[in-house]
């Protein structure tokens, strides 16, 4: 009797079943992706990632070398029209940076103790401007050398020459190379001075 019963009953609604095995098989889906793009935006000032902003600051910094070391292009600057045309627009920056003798030294501090020590900064601007302040840096020894010979003819001359005019390239070119790479959001790499930078900038 209970066996007819048993296959005489009306099967259950197919609905009821649906719902059943729809509740035991639902799978929770992870949470990684949210965490992930946390994660990422947290890290954006530690990375050499750089928005508009960033370039320009960027590029500007390496001015200050090249102008702090403008007087090094004397030779350059007199023999070559070119170069002159390419430095005239900076004639003003030039004539205010040098109106006082401890220009150089406080646009140093500035950038060091408010942008290099800064890390509301991303790391881009902060790489990019301490390697113009290494730049910079590495003036005082031309410097060191012309005060020490102090020659004003002869081969000594010929040598203070070409020591100007090389030290005056380099950073004309530095500012070009330097400057340029950033506005195309670009990390320059300057010879000698990368690896120092890359130290002091954690």
């Amino acid at each position: 009797m209970a066996m007819s019963n048993l296959f005489l009953s009306p099967p259950p609604p197919l609905f009821t079943l649906t719902n059943k095995l729809n509740r035991q098989t639902k799978v929770t889906r992870p949470r990684r992706a949210s965490f992930t793009i946390v994660a990422k935006s947290q890290n954006n000032k530690n990375n050499n990632s750089a928005d508009y902003p960033d370039r320009l600051i960027s590029a500007v910094c390496y001015f200050f070398p090249f102008i702090d070391g403008i007087q090094y292009g004397k030779y350059v600057l007199t023999q070559f029209t070119p170069i002159q045309v390419l430095v005239q627009p900076l004639v003003p920056a030039i004539k205010i940076f040098k109106s006082f003798p401890f220009n150089g030294f406080l646009v140093f501090l500035t950038l060091y103790f408010v942008v290099v020590r800064n890390n509301n900064f991303s790391r881009y601007v902060r790489f990019n401007t301490m390697q113009a302040i290494v730049l910079d840096v590495l003036l005082i020894f031309p410097d060191l050398f012309e005060r020490t010979f102090n020659v004003r003819d002869g081969f000594g001359l010929d040598l203070m020459m070409s020591l100007d005019s090389t030290v005056f390239l380099f950073l004309l070119v530095s500012l070009i190379y330097g400057s340029s790479s950033c506005l195309l959001g670009q990390v320059p790499r300057l010879p000698i001075v990368a690896e120092a930078a890359d130290r002091q900038v954690l």
